[in-house]
């Protein structure tokens, strides 16, 4: 949710943000608009209602020939209260239905248009020369390690088994992940996976891309599609300390449909109903928020590093953001089958979008509460499989194990395939 005094002071600012996303200038005006009537409305209710309690005051002393003007005037009054009342209550729902519609103010310098206008900030790690290499998902079942036969049969489409070292694998990537952060002073969480609607609403997952999400409609409950969801709520309706950052790393499964993406990346485990994750969340003060962004890119490049794949890292353009981030970057690992980069964590600066929503506050230097900021990145992901099987693999089908993860796999620096082919 947008800061409506910065929208009114300068809304020249919000319409550029809306050309850089590619979005309608026009949802400015109607912004306002809705802020113009409901600013109206309340103020034309809370005339009608001091003259009547004025009135009030008055009826008990006045003369006896004023008291039925008094009185009809008064009755009128009460019709008129109640009216304004009803009035100013649909302006707020008005104005609060366009304020969750509308999306975050980009950050100053973040990349104008639309998903192919990202900038490549730099390009991290020797991609490996492999003549003919095999993808992630042949490398996974000649390992025992990935089954989407079976995964299909009990569960559908994009579904999937992590085996044998399959699973060791994740299991082990996740611990390492909590490891650092923990290192780092993270807090170590493992979140609910359902959530209430003003949880999901609150976070901006309800808008544009509510379809992406699963509904469990007799609990009028929401799987999570990350733990940012829960770790965002977590402290909602709170007043924080943040003389420094509150920082935590959620571990979960995490959810999505997928709608939308049909016949799109449908081998392997790249796109799936069903992954597990650790994610980072970070509370701060506003004017903390640029440099906490590029301290959680660090840590996701880190994690990066310890998995010993080549990357890229990019600034995603502002056509290409959710609603509620006003910048964000990617890091994109090295896929030798698809001779191409690949999404595999994003960190989003929202400033103080979903506090603003989740009511989240802290109290600056004169004791006054004001909206918090919050951010989030991937820090490991079950997606982070497919490059480090892909980049290590050798040519007899073995896969090395970077040296991080080796005490995760029984001390092995190389797992053999267990199948042929």
């Amino acid at each position: 949710m947008i800061d409506l005094r910065l929208l009114r002071d300068d809304p020249d600012v919000f319409r550029a943000s809306q050309r850089a996303r590619g979005a309608s200038e026009s949802r400015v005006d109607d912004l306002l608009a809705a802020d113009e009537t409901r600013r109206s409305a309340v103020q034309r209710f809370e005339a009608v209602r001091a003259e009547q309690k004025q009135l009030g005051k008055q009826l008990p002393r006045a003369a006896a020939s004023e008291k039925a003007e008094l009185l009809r005037r008064t009755k009128e009054l009460s019709a008129e209260v109640k009216s304004a009342e009803t009035i100013a209550a649909e302006a707020e729902q008005a104005l609060r239905r366009a304020q969750l519609a509308f999306p975050n103010l980009i950050e100053p310098g973040a990349p104008a248009g639309g998903e192919d206008d990202f900038v490549v900030l730099r390009e991290v790690g020797d991609r490996p020369a492999i003549d003919a290499p095999r993808d992630h998902l042949a490398l996974g079942e000649a390992l025992g390690a990935i089954d989407v036969e079976r995964g299909a049969k009990v569960s559908g489409s994009r579904f999937y088994y992590l085996t044998g070292v399959g699973a060791l694998l994740q299991l082990g990537l996740l611990q390492l992940a909590i490891a650092q952060a923990v290192e780092f002073g993270l807090t170590p969480t493992i979140t609910p996976v359902l959530v209430k609607p003003e949880s999901m609403e609150g976070t901006g997952f309800l808008g544009e891309h509510a379809s992406e999400i699963y509904r469990l409609e007799a609990d009028d409950l929401y799987l999570v599609g990350t733990s940012e969801v829960p770790l965002a709520a977590y402290h909602s309706g709170e007043i924080l300390n943040l003389d420094e950052p509150l920082r935590y790393a959620g571990w979960s499964s995490c959810f999505r449909r997928e709608a939308g993406s049909y016949g799109r990346d449908v081998r392997g485990i790249l796109r799936v109903h069903q992954f597990d994750k650790v994610e980072m969340f970070s509370y701060c003060r506003p004017e903390q928020a640029h440099d906490e962004h590029l301290r959680l890119l660090a840590w996701e490049e880190e994690m990066l590093a310890k998995v010993e794949v080549p990357y890229r890292v990019i600034d995603v353009a502002a056509g290409d953001l959710g609603v509620s981030a006003a910048r964000k970057y990617d890091c994109e690992a090295w896929v030798p089958s698809q001779g191409r980069y690949r999404e595999v964590t994003s960190t989003s600066n929202c400033t103080t979008f979903q506090a603003r929503r989740l009511n989240i506050r802290y109290r600056d230097a004169d004791g006054r509460s004001q909206p918090a900021a919050t951010l989030n990145g991937t820090l490991a992901t079950t997606r982070w499989l497919i490059p480090i099987l892909e980049n290590h693999q050798q040519s007899d089908g073995s896969v090395r194990v970077p040296k991080a993860l080796q005490p995760y796999v029984g001390g092995r620096d190389v797992l053999e395939p267990v199948t042929t082919g």
